[in-house]
């Protein structure tokens, strides 16, 4: 933990139950979770919360996952994981072409999930001057 204090990890997933359970999965590894049930919620509270890293659903209703992770690409250079049931070898390679940090298939188990998290947010924190 940098400072002392837990990681900030912002989930946007449509799937609440799925929201909730990942919230469960990782309080206990030190996290701080917060989740956004829609796109542009999500878009908002990574503008104003500055999550450490950001776990994002491609296939969501209204602004799917590609266009989320755009905007939020446009304002901050917060490391994406996308967690998707789509496990299309063209989709992993075009998210990872398009910034997207890490690429994980639905379901994962918990303590792998947070593994990546831990490892996206110790990188962020070594490569990000001032930290």
């Amino acid at each position: 933990m940098q400072n002392g204090k837990p990681k900030k990890v912002l989930i946007i997933d449509d799937d609440i139950a799925l929201c909730e359970s990942l919230k469960l999965m990782l309080d206990p590894e030190e996290f701080t979770v917060v989740s956004a049930s829609s796109g542009v919620e999500g878009i908002q509270i990574c503008q104003e919360w500055a999550p450490d890293v950001v776990v994002l659903d491609l296939l969501m209703p209204e602004m799917d996952g590609w266009e989320v992770a755009s905007r939020i690409r446009s304002f901050s250079d917060v490391p994406i994981i996308v967690l998707s049931a789509v496990s299309k070898p063209e989709l992993v390679a075009k998210a990872l072409d398009e910034g997207i940090d890490e690429y994980l298939i639905k379901p994962v188990p918990g303590k792998v999930l947070a593994a990546h998290l831990k490892r996206l947010t110790r990188r962020a924190h070594t490569l990000s001057p001032g930290h």
